[in-house]
């Protein structure tokens, strides 16, 4: 598996974070790099739900009316 290539930039940062982060060892790439992944999996998954709202609306409907299809086979 190869890893996802990684562009140069510049970011401001206050200064008494920073200052910590650098004292604490911490890899402010990779602290970025999750967090970033993760704030873009949030929006992601955001926008899906926001696409598909009205498709789930209709079906929780149906199923609230009709039931779900394996209400007659269920063995429990």
């Amino acid at each position: 598996m190869t890893s996802p290539v990684k562009k140069a930039t510049n970011l401001s940062l206050r200064v008494d974070l920073l200052e910590e982060a650098r004292a604490r060892k911490i890899n402010l790439s990779q602290m970025l790099d999750t967090a970033l992944q993760a704030e873009l999996k949030k929006e992601r998954e955001a926008e899906w739900l926001a696409r598909n709202q009205a498709a789930i609306e209709a079906y929780n409907r149906e199923v609230a009316e009709q039931g779900l299809w394996s209400n007659g086979s269920r063995a429990f």
